[in-house]
């Protein structure tokens, strides 16, 4: 059987991550928001997520309760800012649910939640640099069976909590410019279909996961949050952005 790797990526920083395991160590690459099943295909489940708001994306909360409990589990936790006990969080929601959790990795790679305010491209190529020393250590870990669980440390719990229950709210604040052509683009990267184009207008509705693939995936930079007209956006460099979302099988 094949190793799975299942993905989550509104900017590609998870999915170059699993297209680098992937060349490493082969398996099947996943993308977690088209993914319906239990895992129980595999030989062995690596799962590689962002971190969003020190805890998981709502998919990757989601996908874990019902991945198959005799299966290994290698989790990839990349943050752009703080991690705060991120891994830690991860560790205890799987240890309760039961999932076999062989180890917990954590890596910085750029952030990517920047709708208020800008990072200097020198610090992204930094951080680009580190990633991939991080990234080797952690394929050659994994190859060689070093497995990790964190310990026992502070986490940022009753803030992921509050925020995981807001993100729906996130898209309230985006709005679209005269930029905007209608190509559609940002309805066909929304991984829960929460933007529609309705008589030529973009909409967005009450279901935002916070991946900002809308907004920084946009060919005319059409979308501005809370009014905050910044040009710069962000995918990761090492991809063809056309493939975040697609699935990587053989």
């Amino acid at each position: 059987m094949a190793n799975g790797i299942l993905y989550f990526s509104g900017t590609g920083n998870s999915l170059y991550i699993a297209k680098r395991i992937k060349d490493a160590i082969s398996g099947d690459i996943l993308f977690i928001p088209n993914y319906t099943g239990n895992g129980s295909e595999f030989d062995k489940i690596i799962i590689v997520t962002p971190v969003y708001s020190f805890g998981m994306p709502k998919h990757v909360y989601e996908l874990i309760p019902r991945l198959d409990k005799l299966k290994e589990v290698i989790i990839i936790q990349n943050f752009g800012g703080m991690a705060c006990g991120a891994d830690f969080l991860m560790c205890e929601y799987c240890m309760k649910i039961g999932v076999n959790l062989q180890s917990i990795y954590l890596m910085q790679m750029p952030e990517n939640y920047t709708t208020t305010f800008t990072v200097p491209k020198f610090y992204i190529t930094k951080v680009l640099k580190n990633a991939e020393k991080r990234l080797d250590k952690i394929i050659l870990d994994i190859k060689n069976s070093c497995y990790t669980i964190p310990s026992k440390k502070k986490t940022m719990e009753a803030m992921f909590l509050k925020n995981f229950s807001n993100w729906y709210k996130l898209a309230k604040g985006f709005t679209v410019n005269n930029n905007c052509i209608q190509c559609g683009k940002c309805v066909s990267n929304c991984p829960v279909n929460n933007i529609s184009l309705d008589s030529g207008k973009v909409e967005f509705a009450d279901s935002c996961v916070a991946c900002l693939a809308c907004y920084h995936r946009c060919p005319q930079k059409a979308i501005a949050y809370k009014n905050h007209n910044k040009q710069d956006r962000y995918t990761n460099p090492n991809i063809n952005e056309a493939d975040i979302g697609k699935d990587f099988i053989g």
